[in-house]
């Protein structure tokens, strides 16, 4: 089996069967399979508190938290809110045509985009507007500060007006770069600041005019191919106040102060996932899904863990005393922020959880590839 993240790729000038190709050119054929996990240890007693089932979701979703609400969007192009408490739905809308990015939402409007290029932003249930984007985008769009913000997989930005879609600005793409990843990259809001990731860098804009008010390299791309020279910065940091972490894409993770961009340092890394923290730890899997824990401040490596090694991990949610992953076989592990030993695993329906798990209130939850959403609370 491909690596399930490389071979998500676009070619501007190749067909993706070239693309996929050179992926598995790179990452090889087959990835060995996970060892047996031990019984679980049911540490924390986590309990099931409720589940619904959606249709199928395979691009890459961002599960988006709104005070105790989740919004999820499935491959279909339909948008639904849930109660995190309750799982109980809140509100339902449609896009009218299959995603690939999603989802935004300022708890008002939700916003995501068509794989024909469309942004399409919902309210009330219904589609309040429109607009054909000059590319691909594979990241949920940021609905902030009456605006809604759109990172292009060719590595433009644009701003449009939250009500009545309105373009204010747009930056065109700087890099000339054939490859891109089929990913969700890094688009958010630290203070006035809006921080988004341009391959293997990390920029300030200013998010009423577009301008670049600062950059600050993360990761930078290296190897014999496309493939390897991939940096981008993927979705799921570690904010701490104005400090960014971050990975690159393959190649690093790393910090960076938003307030001046300055980067605070950078370590070595492979994985493809986004990582988390707490204050005191960076946290995230490596390509193999060896999960590591950097020291927040200078970057050095505190402990890792094999236990989850094969097992196509999704990026981590800091929970408690633990951090959480999802892994491709619908389970969901918890394991020790200290030390990295497991404190509980919880199941699904066994189709693979499909975004990084979050945290809405009290509850955790997950959604699995088959569209399963599930809510977990502390027993």
């Amino acid at each position: 089996m491909l690596n399930p993240v490389v071979t998500r790729l676009a070619r501007w000038t190749l067909p993706l069967c070239c693309a996929m190709l050179l992926a598995a050119c790179a990452v090889g054929e087959k990835r060995p399979n996970p060892q047996p996990l031990p019984p679980n240890v049911d540490l924390i007693g986590v309990r099931p508190a409720w589940n619904t089932r959606l249709s199928a979701i395979g691009f890459p979703l961002q599960v988006q938290v709104v005070n105790n609400r989740v919004v999820v969007a499935t491959n279909d192009g339909t948008v639904v809110t849930l109660d995190a408490a309750s799982g109980r739905e809140v509100a339902r809308a449609s896009a009218g045509a299959p995603l690939a990015a999603g989802v935004g939402s300022d708890g008002l409007v939700a916003a995501v985009v068509t794989q024909k290029n469309q942004l399409v932003v919902l309210e009330g249930g219904q589609v309040l507007w429109k607009h054909t984007l000059p590319t691909e985008s594979y990241t949920a769009p940021l609905v902030a500060g009456a605006r809604v913000f759109v990172l292009g997989a060719d590595r433009s930005l644009s701003a449009f007006d939250e009500r009545t879609g309105a373009p204010l600005w747009h930056t065109a793409a700087k890099t000339g770069d054939m490859l891109v990843l089929q990913e969700s990259g890094v688009l958010i809001p630290v203070g006035n600041v809006l921080v988004a990731g341009m391959s293997g860098r990390m920029i300030g804009v200013n998010p009423n005019t577009g301008s670049v008010l600062w950059e600050a390299p993360v990761g930078t791309p290296r190897g014999a191919n496309d493939v390897e020279r991939l940096a981008e910065l993927v979705a799921g940091v570690a904010r701490q106040g104005q400090t960014v972490c971050a990975r690159s894409f393959q190649t690093a993770v790393g910090c960076v102060d938003t307030a001046t961009g300055r980067v605070l340092w950078t370590h070595k890394a492979n994985g493809t996932t986004g990582v988390a923290g707490d204050g005191q730890h960076v946290f995230g899997g490596e390509w193999d899904d060896r999960v590591l824990a950097w020291n927040a401040t200078t970057g050095e490596e505190v402990w890792s863990s094999d236990l989850l090694k094969w097992r196509n991990l999704t990026g981590p949610l800091v929970l408690g005393r633990s951090v959480v992953f999802g892994d491709s076989g619908g389970l969901v592990h918890l394991l020790s922020r200290a030390d990295g030993r497991p404190l509980d695993r919880l199941t699904t329906d066994g189709s693979g959880i499909a975004a990084t798990p979050v945290l809405a209130g009290n509850t955790l939850v997950v959604v699995t590839r088959a569209g399963g959403v599930y809510g977990f609370v502390p027993g």
